[in-house]
């Protein structure tokens, strides 16, 4: 992704919070009353010790223990709602988000940027989650504000000494911990990579373990992951005694810090410049105060990063279209292709028609050609220079999916999803489809025939569960099935034998006769099943003609062929 602009996030943080605003000031509301509460509940403390257990006045104890079960009940119910509405608000922001997100990966105009598919999900997935965790998080900064300024009133009421020294020493004590937390910081960071290390390890060795047995390399392989997991424990260990060392100084200075404060409030005391509850209060809302004001820190580490997320997200949300314009639809179905003039990259001014129902094939020296023809024919991108039209009009005057319905392009390296073989051939085809007469023409009945469950056998993510030729006659049946009036297909038998090829070649040309068909391939067998071969070198139209023709005249196309 380049140059993702920092106000775009901003700006898409803004609304995210905006869209939820009502939840928010809710929770707000709720979670400010919680602060309220606990900054509450020591000054109460403080009141029970000096007019009832000091005094001896049993109904004065009944009565404000009374008003500390209030105080308790009503902070307890005011965090349980505040925390459940507030991630709430952050748990449908994340939902939206996510939509948005995965609408705008689906549109059928592309997107410019070229953005890898892992890369969308892991924007939709963490980084959408770490930009609504914000939502959250200020929820929780606006309340402990609150909480703290509640807390420094009652303790300036209390004692001005006593106050002055808490709210002073509360944020040189968080400072103290902060700095000491930076070792625990980079040892977690290098604990953390370590174990990604050894995780990307075992995933490789996962997916390999075919291919290790294969090489008897099992050895090799355990030996390898032994190692990185070895480093990987190392790294936590010493990230676990980080911690533990940090903690007890925390401990530490937590325990110093509160024997200065009862120090200073037990001399004000015998003094009699505070009394005993007094004392008692001071105490416990110095303790109180290190909540809010350590939720701060943790607040402003969330708007960081969330902001740095809303950057990334953005510039996925707003990456122009990889192709603009369009909004009419095929007005007819005859499937009859037109290139003129076309440039882009390995292509100089190629000029082509294909008439309807005709099956072309298409050699190409550059395979950068062939994945630019692939790619304009299914108006992945459209020409740097030049037109191409389907039945008289205009590809970049189609809208994209409207010509998808027409013009079917299937990829070298086509998908297939986890489910059964049967669901993965079926998928997205009409009803009452002649499945049988697909499955004979693309040999992948004989894929069923090898799995034990036939066409019920379960397929793997990526179809990783089937070799690359099962794959490829997979897919193949999928496209076929479609029965789209132009089907491209790009080389879509690389990985399979011979004997198999030459079987789906006459399949392919009985089942698409009277539908046009590009192949783009420099597979003998379906050259040689092509009505006409067109051979593209250097960018533009060197010859064409029969297979047969062309092998036994052009020494540049027989020479590519048989290479």
């Amino acid at each position: 992704m380049s140059n993702p602009d920092p106000r775009a996030g901003r700006l898409l943080l803004r609304r995210t919070v905006l869209t939820e605003r009502r939840s928010l000031i809710l929770a707000s509301a709720l979670q400010i009353g919680h602060q309220a509460g606990e900054a509450a509940v020591p000054l109460l403390i403080g009141v029970i010790i000096d007019r009832a257990v000091g005094t001896g006045d049993t109904g004065a104890l009944f009565l404000w223990l009374g008003v500390l079960l209030a105080t308790f009940a009503f902070l307890s119910t005011s965090g349980r709602f505040g925390i459940r509405v507030g991630i709430g608000a952050s748990v449908e922001a994340t939902r939206k988000l996510r939509v948005e997100v995965a609408r705008r990966a689906l549109d059928s105009r592309g997107n410019s940027e070229g953005q890898l598919p892992g890369a969308t999900v892991s924007i939709a997935t963490g980084d959408v989650r770490i930009l609504t965790a914000v939502l959250y998080q200020l929820v929780q900064g606006l309340a402990a504000a609150v909480g703290a300024m509640v807390a420094a009133a009652v303790l300036l009421s209390v004692s001005v000494p006593l106050g002055g020294l808490i709210l002073v020493g509360t944020p040189l004590l968080l400072l103290a911990v902060r700095a000491i937390s930076s070792p625990i910081e980079h040892r977690s960071a290098a604990q953390r990579e370590q174990a990604a290390r050894a995780a990307g390890v075992a995933t490789d060795l996962v997916r390999g373990v075919r291919v290790i047995k294969g090489l008897r390399a099992e050895r090799a392989g355990s030996a390898r992951y032994r190692q990185i997991s070895r480093v990987a424990m190392d790294a936590s260990v010493h990230s676990a005694r980080t911690e533990a060392g940090f903690s007890a100084a925390v401990i530490a200075l937590n325990g110093g810090f509160l024997a200065l404060v009862a120090l200073l409030g037990g001399h004000l005391a015998v003094n009699g410049d505070i009394t005993v509850g007094q004392l008692v209060s001071a105490v416990g809302l110095a303790q109180f105060l290190l909540e809010p004001l350590g939720t701060f820190g943790t607040v402003i580490a969330v708007v960081a990063s969330g902001r740095a997320s809303a950057t990334r997200v953005a510039a996925l949300l707003d990456a122009p279209p990889a192709v603009t314009g369009g909004s009419s639809r095929p007005s007819s179905a005859l499937g009859g292709l037109s290139l003129e003039d076309v440039h882009g990259p390995g292509l100089e001014g190629v000029s082509l028609e294909v008439k309807p129902g005709e099956l072309l094939g298409i050699l190409t020296t550059s395979p950068e050609a062939g994945t630019t023809l692939r790619r304009y024919l299914g108006r992945e991108l459209d020409p740097v220079q030049g037109s191409l039209h389907l039945d008289g009009l205009r590809l970049s005057d189609l809208e994209p999916e409207a010509l998808r319905e027409v013009v079917l392009v299937c990829p070298h390296e086509p998908d297939l999803f986890t489910g059964t073989l049967a669901g993965n051939v079926l998928a997205g085809s009409p009803a009452g489809a002649a499945l049988d007469r697909v499955l004979a023409a693309a040999n992948a009945d004989q894929v069923a025939e090898t799995l034990p469950d036939g066409l019920e056998s379960a397929v793997a993510e990526r179809g990783r569960s089937l070799s690359g030729g099962q794959r490829q006659r997979v897919a193949l049946a999928r496209a076929l099935l479609r029965d789209p009036s132009v089907l491209v297909l790009h080389d879509p038998t690389t990985a399979v034998d011979t004997v198999t090829e030459s079987s789906i070649a006459t399949g392919l040309r009985e089942l698409r006769a009277g539908r046009t068909t590009v192949l783009i391939t420099s597979s003998p067998a379906l050259l040689a099943g092509a009505d006409r071969v067109v051979l593209v070198h250097d960018g533009t139209i060197a010859a064409e003609g029969p297979h047969t023709r062309l092998m036994a005249e052009h020494d540049l196309y027989s020479g590519t062929v048989l290479a």
